[in-house]
């Protein structure tokens, strides 16, 4: 049997997999102590053929993969079942496991039946991050990701997983850090240590991120006690005054009503403004970012605010 077992959810990112499997098969632990599992978020061939070609990867490695896309919480789950290690460690494919990770992990256990870790991330930043980089870089401060997390077997069972309702790469980790504590298991902070590069993002990725936001107001339902202390996360007050600002300034200009229509252009633009340069404070003013900050600044309002109602409607909870 396997002390540790480490999964990792993919999806046609096999150049990124390769750099974390790299350093999964360069680690000081013994390589007959650990098994890697691969798993597909849905058909992948291109990961496919990039652990089959490589006589490394094929001896060390099992893949498996989800008959068809269903998030990254049902590959996390796929992965821990079929895992045959004391320890089953959680991480991505985007990260690079310092040489140690292993070694860290199986130090710190002491023999628990159920027990979890949460171990540290490091995300590297340029000296003028954009806005998407220094969001990433909260990775460092969570209190328990999948980037680097390690559960006992046992306390996955207890705890029941991951809850496959979460589609997304969001809240399905704070799910079942809320589980394990429902259940009484133990999370204890470990020096294991994974590198987080930020991934290249495409222009104007703020604004797809906020579709994730529907899946707080699930977090909210099944735990509003632990929400509201850990994460209280909603559409922030100033959200809902630029939208009203924004509707009142079209209503006063379709009345003809100056006055309205000015105050509340005035309030939109100033709301906006404040909005774009707090994001701009600390990140890059190169002008393609700046650009990028003003009309991410205007859309986000509506779209935050849009998810969290969807999110509220769709899990049936007062979530505003």
């Amino acid at each position: 049997m396997a002390k540790i077992s480490v999964v990792i959810p993919t999806f046609n990112r096999p150049e990124l997999l390769k750099r974390c499997l790299n350093a999964l098969l360069k680690q000081t632990f013994e390589k007959s102590d650990y098994e890697l599992i691969v798993v597909s978020d849905g058909v992948d061939e291109e990961t496919d053929k990039v652990i089959s070609q490589s006589s490394v990867y094929k001896k060390q490695i099992t893949f498996i993969s989800l008959p068809q896309k269903k998030g990254p919480a049902a590959a996390r789950n796929l992965g821990w079942l079929t895992a045959k290690g004391i320890l089953v460690a959680f991480t991505d494919d985007d990260t690079i496991p310092d040489k140690n990770w292993l070694s860290d992990i199986w130090h710190s256990y002491q023999g628990e039946e159920e027990i979890a870790y949460s171990g540290k991330v490091r995300v590297p930043l340029p000296s003028a991050p954009t806005d998407y980089e220094l969001n990433t870089a909260n990775l460092e401060t969570a209190e328990f990701i999948t980037a680097n997390c390690v559960c006992t077997k046992q306390a996955l069972i207890k705890a029941g997983g991951f809850d496959e309702r979460f589609a997304s790469a969001w809240r399905e980790d704070s799910d079942l850090q809320f589980k394990l504590l429902l259940h009484n298991i133990s999370i204890k902070k470990i020096e294991a240590l994974v590198i987080h590069p930020v991934r290249q993002a495409p222009w104007g990725v703020s604004i797809k991120e906020q579709k994730k936001g529907m899946f707080n107001a699930l977090l909210y339902k099944k735990y509003p006690y632990l929400y509201t202390q850990k994460i209280n996360s909603k559409a922030p007050w100033n959200y809902y005054v630029s939208i009203f600002s924004f509707f009142g300034m079209l209503a006063g200009l379709i009345t003809n009503s100056i006055i309205v229509a000015a105050v509340c252009s005035i309030c939109w633009i100033l709301l906006l403004g404040l909005f774009a340069l707090k994001r701009l404070s600390i990140t890059s003013h190169s002008v393609n970012h700046v650009v990028e900050m003003i009309v991410t600044s205007a859309a986000i309002p509506f779209l935050s605010v849009y998810w969290q109602f969807y999110g509220a409607l769709k899990y049936r909870v007062l979530f505003i």
